[in-house]
């Protein structure tokens, strides 16, 4: 039975994607000398290993949604699921390389998101769960199955900048907002009276005229 053991080695943005994607490289080693692994069906669990990491001043306030104050996060601090991705690795006899593709969305109802967005520098620890089945020859040459349990695990510290480059490549200098319709069609409508050509102008004047009734 195969005895794996995974790593991940580096992470990319993936150019032609149709969607904001990210791919992680992964190295595969099989610990049983000569033993042919026909495939690996790899199902994963990526975390966000957040108490792994210190935060600067100026991140905190976009983590609060998340965590509550930072007085709290002694307590509220906690490692949180990312997604799930699969992956198929062909045949290899003692290691083998091969990358996870990791959607990536900028959708702030999102938690990853929220916490994606909020860092400025550095890197994400991530905790990587894998399960799944390996085929594999046995000694007669016939063909095996054998589970992948849940302790096969692997660690990484994503840089925060590759992420920023997956969302920068489909959103460039922008974010998608989400809002209940009616409140769409009130904004809208706002646009219109006001003569405004862009729903950004829109929020920016309701943003001012907030601001300016603040100082008055």
């Amino acid at each position: 039975m195969p005895e794996l053991a995974i790593a991940i080695t580096g992470a990319r943005p993936v150019l032609d994607a149709v969607t904001p994607t990210l791919a992680l490289a992964i190295r595969v080693q099989n610990k049983i000398a000569d033993e042919r692994i026909q495939s690996l069906a790899l199902h994963c669990q990526i975390r966000i290993d957040a108490p792994l990491r210190p935060y600067a001043v100026h991140e905190q306030p976009g983590l609060r949604d998340l965590f509550g104050e930072p007085a709290r996060w002694g307590r509220t601090l906690k490692s949180f699921l990312w997604t799930h991705v699969q992956t198929t690795v062909p045949s290899f006899t003692e290691s083998a390389q091969s990358e996870l593709l990791v959607p990536c969305t900028f959708d702030f109802n999102i938690a990853s998101t929220k916490y994606l967005h909020a860092l400025q520098d550095g890197d994400v620890p991530l905790a990587l769960l894998f399960s799944g089945s390996a085929f594999y020859e046995s000694p007669d040459g016939g063909l095996q199955v054998a589970p992948i349990p849940w302790t096969l695990e692997a660690a990484f510290k994503l840089p925060v900048d590759v992420w920023k480059r997956v969302i920068e490549q489909h959103y460039p200098k922008s974010a998608a907002l989400w809002v209940h319709r009616d409140l769409f069609d009130r904004l809208d409508g706002f646009r219109r009276e006001r003569g405004l050509g862009t729903l950004d102008e829109a929020l920016d004047a309701l943003l001012s005229q907030k601001n300016s009734q603040r100082s008055a």
